[in-house]
């Protein structure tokens, strides 16, 4: 397995999946508790202090919208 730091996966959901993530994700950040999210097998532990983010990329085939949480390691 990949190191931390190395660790780049990308991983698809289902319409319903993807929405119940959001769904804990929102609630989580209401309540100003960390979110956690099993990716690949890894338990990810985003804490409160996250930074969040919405992306938007335009190429000339596609576009992308992507939603960041990014947070530095202690």
């Amino acid at each position: 397995m990949a190191s931390k730091d190395t660790r780049d996966i990308e991983k698809g959901y289902s319409h319903v999946e993807y929405a119940a993530k959001l769904r804990r994700l929102a609630d989580a950040i209401e309540r100003s508790e960390r979110f956690e999210i099993q990716i690949a097998g890894q338990r990810i532990y985003v804490p409160v202090r996250a930074e969040f983010s919405i992306e938007h990329e335009v190429s000339e085939s596609e576009e992308e919208i992507e939603f960041q949480i990014k947070w530095k390691r202690e």
